[in-house]
């Protein structure tokens, strides 16, 4: 039962963010903005880490029903690269491991909510599970930018492993 819901969570969680583009956002609200009420702080960028702020840069134009990315060349050179990103982890699968999940840029206020729009999530999948925690983590893997993902993630990082 478990293995025919991962699909629809995925499903609906992309789909979600996907929304969340086409809706503009609030002045301060947009990837990397940080709720001062929130009890984590903003991410900082570092040294060796991909930014959300380059992985925010990517623009949409609207094609035939259908929001297409256009990623500037910095992203596009990032496309099948070993590189490490920084976010908090979204769980896709029940348990307290994962080995498939969404990094975000900014934490989740509530369980049922994805916080940004595609271009402040990565897809992560993982060579081991990677224990759930509210801080952020850091997974290196290898990079694909998507030019047309069926669930409309614009980033993918695929044989990750968890490296702090």
């Amino acid at each position: 039962m478990i293995c025919k819901l991962k699909p629809l969570l995925l499903a609906a969680a992309l789909s979600a963010s996907l929304l969340a583009a086409q809706a503009q956002a609030p002045v301060g609200q947009g990837p990397g903005f940080h709720d001062p009420r929130s009890p984590f702080k903003p991410l900082q960028e570092r040294e060796g880490i991909v930014s959300w702020q380059l992985l925010s840069s990517v623009t949409t134009k609207a094609e035939k029903n259908k929001l297409i990315p256009e990623f500037p060349k910095p992203l596009q050179a990032l496309n099948n690269q070993t590189v490490k990103i920084q976010g908090f982890m979204l769980p896709l699968e029940p348990g307290d491991k994962q080995r498939h999940f969404l990094l975000s840029s900014v934490p989740t206020s509530c369980s049922f909510c994805v916080p940004s729009g595609p271009e402040g999530l990565v897809e992560v999948k993982t060579k081991n599970p990677v224990k759930y925690t509210l801080e952020p983590v850091v997974v290196e893997g290898r990079m694909a930018v998507l030019q047309a993902d069926p669930y409309g993630m614009f980033y993918r990082v695929t044989d990750a492993q968890a490296t702090e």
